[in-house]
């Protein structure tokens, strides 16, 4: 059964800690997973479990000049002055230029490094249109890790997320970027929006996170977890390393799936 999900949050909050986490989960059920990494620095393939070697030839989208021009006709000589496709072919992209661990399969994105969030350009056009092909036409779990923000999302594109996850850290400051990001989201469409609370240290964070919500559902939080540490170091998946963040995070999803398949939050 497919399943859209958007992580976005402040930097260093811990979005690919939980996407990676959300993978394992699913993958774990037995359900297809593609894992979106949209960070213009990659590192959602370490989370995953995915070794040096298999992400070695591994390239985001934004970065593959020859794929963007081909597939928008554009010419690169021309900048983004020139004239190009809209509605570029993206259905080969998502097997073609991944890589697969088990049931999950990991795509990088990247990001358009000119002309800014609203930039019209073929590599911008060529990551908006293969964004829509993931969200509205694949049946599978698809786990889309933003980059501190919604730029790949747009409207028409942005409702066929099920459900957004705001992810903080047990601070004012992060929680006033899930604000911004929930104003952002709401703009485009997305209307199903959930906290996740990480790097929780006990029940006062636990109760920050509770009181600082305000109307927008807490789905769980993430305790802070030595872990993550061993996990980053080995390469090991922290899902496998910890059971205590694997229980944590299959709360997290029932909460997903009752805001995405009945509209109730937790």
């Amino acid at each position: 059964m497919g399943l859209k999900i958007a992580i976005s949050g402040k930097g260093g909050v811990g979005k690919t800690t939980l996407t990676g986490l959300l993978a394992h989960h699913y993958a774990k059920q037995g359900r297809r997973v593609l894992a979106i990494d949209a960070d213009p620095s990659p590192c959602l393939g370490p989370a995953l479990g995915f070794s040096e070697s298999a992400l070695l030839d591994l390239l985001p989208i934004s970065e593959m000049a020859e794929l963007i021009a081909e597939r928008t006709g554009s010419d690169p000589r021309a900048g983004s002055g020139g004239m190009f496709k809209l509605n570029p072919r993206v259905s080969d992209i998502p097997e073609r230029f991944s890589a697969s661990l088990g049931n999950i399969r990991l795509l990088l994105l990247g990001a358009v490094q000119q002309g800014g969030s609203g930039c019209i350009c073929p590599a911008s056009t060529l990551l908006k249109q293969l964004v829509r092909h993931v969200l509205l036409e694949r049946d599978e779990v698809v786990l889309l890790d933003l980059y501190a923000g919604v730029e790949h999302l747009g409207r028409g594109t942005a409702e066929a997320v099920d459900v957004m996850l705001a992810v903080a850290e047990p601070t004012n400051r992060s929680m006033r970027t899930v604000r911004q990001v929930q104003v952002l989201a709401r703009d485009i469409g997305i209307e199903k929006l959930l906290l996740v609370g990480n790097k929780a240290g006990g029940p006062d964070d636990r109760a920050f996170f509770q009181s600082a919500a305000g109307s927008l559902p807490l789905a769980g939080c993430l305790e802070m977890s030595p872990a993550a540490m061993a996990a980053d170091r080995s390469g090991v998946p922290l899902y496998e390393l910890s059971p205590e963040l694997a229980r944590e995070v299959a709360s997290i999803a029932e909460a997903i799936e009752r805001l995405a398949h009945s509209g109730e939050p937790a």
